[in-house]
């Protein structure tokens, strides 16, 4: 179950690939349905996963709120003729009171993607009204769940911290692709490239970074539509330029191959958040699988990755004169030996190791009752 559209949900479809050649799997979400799977419920694409009554918000009558939502009821309505399933795989805490209510015979595991009390605290409107309901939610339904996992440590610790809840971890490694690091060649511009959202506080450190750089480079852009505003406003900008280029976005399966074209993978993620600042997001597999060196923000998950397997250099800050000087002190052997870290890292970084945490947590479940 998931309140995402499961054909294009990178994390979701990692699961259903892994079940759905060992169990007889069914899915909830939005979307087509897809490959594997024995039968899909479709939620209406017009129902509105985050709608919520504000007053029931307001007046924190929660268990009324989360009820009347309409994903909840489309959500009931479709699972209304009293299925029987073994095993519940819950994705995010939203979906969990749904997974419980059909009292599966194994139980409830329940993937937390997000650490949600905290998920969008740099609003005031969300920490005031929306903050308590999630609080309310985990707390009352998290401990219900008879496994949890989630997408890093610091979100795992959190968890255990405020909540109580035990998670594994399991992080959102792409499938193991079979490439070779490119040559770095030794009197040319190192090749950056960023990949992943055009979104302002993502990007601005980067971009504001190439301005201040001493040294030749290049960096292209591979950007999802998110905000066209914003986007078209980088295309107007860099128009014509010949150091940074940006590029449509590129299917998952196919970004390695294209990463694989350059040096430095790049990425900094200004801490506005508890779950910014405890990020650890595809991208960073994704360079990894490219294989290509990282330079990334003081972001502890990223950075600690990044030092752990010798991958890169890590940013003193999150700001573009960091990393401006972080890049300059770059050299083409570095780049090289990074590379060459990456190629060895990237079948333990890769989803066919970490979706174990899932497998032990599923085949757990249905082993109570004999699957």
């Amino acid at each position: 179950m998931a309140w995402s559209t499961l054909r294009s949900d990178a994390r979701v479809l990692r699961q259903i690939r892994l079940f759905s050649t060992r169990y007889a799997v069914t899915t909830l979400g939005y979307g087509e349905a897809p490959d594997g799977v024995v039968e899909h419920l479709r939620l209406p694409d017009e129902v509105v996963h985050w709608h919520k009554d504000r007053r029931l918000l307001v007046q924190r009558r929660f268990e009324r709120a989360y009820r009347s939502a309409p994903v909840t009821e489309a959500a009931a309505a479709l699972l209304a003729d009293q299925r029987r399933f073994v095993v519940v795989l819950a994705n995010d805490i939203d979906t969990l009171p749904l997974a419980l209510d059909l009292a599966p015979t194994g139980g409830v595991h329940a993937d937390l993607h997000e650490y949600h009390p905290r998920q969008n605290e740099e609003s005031r409107r969300w920490r005031a009204f929306v903050a308590p309901y999630y609080r309310w939610l985990v707390r009352r339904y998290g401990p219900r769940a008879a496994s949890v996992t989630t997408v890093g440590d610091g979100i795992a610790r959190e968890y255990r911290l405020r909540f109580g809840l035990r998670a594994g971890v399991v992080v959102n490694a792409p499938d193991f692709v079979d490439l070779d690091p490119v040559p770095v060649e030794p009197d040319a511009p190192l090749r950056l490239v960023h990949s992943g959202n055009a979104q302002r506080h993502r990007l601005d450190v980067i971009l504001d970074a190439m301005d201040r750089l001493t040294r030749p480079m290049t960096l292209d852009l591979y950007l999802m539509p998110n905000d066209p505003a914003y986007l078209d406003q980088l295309r107007e900008r860099y128009a014509g330029s010949d150091r940074v280029r940006i590029h449509p976005p590129v299917a998952p399966h196919e970004l390695p191959v294209t990463l694989n074209a350059h040096d430095v993978g790049v990425y900094v993620l200004p801490p506005v958040s508890f779950n910014h600042l405890w990020a650890l997001p595809n991208k960073i597999f994704d360079f990894v699988q490219g294989r290509l060196a990282l330079v990334v923000g003081p972001s502890p998950e990223m950075s600690a990755l990044v030092r752990r397997h010798r991958l890169g250099l890590v940013s003193p800050d999150f700001t573009a004169e960091a990393l401006a000087r972080t890049l300059d002190a770059l050299d083409p052997e570095q780049v090289r030996a990074f590379k060459r870290a990456a190629d060895d890292a990237a079948r333990e970084l890769s989803a066919e190791r970490q979706v174990h945490g899932w497998s032990r947590a599923v085949d757990t479940l249905a082993a109570r009752v004999g699957g």
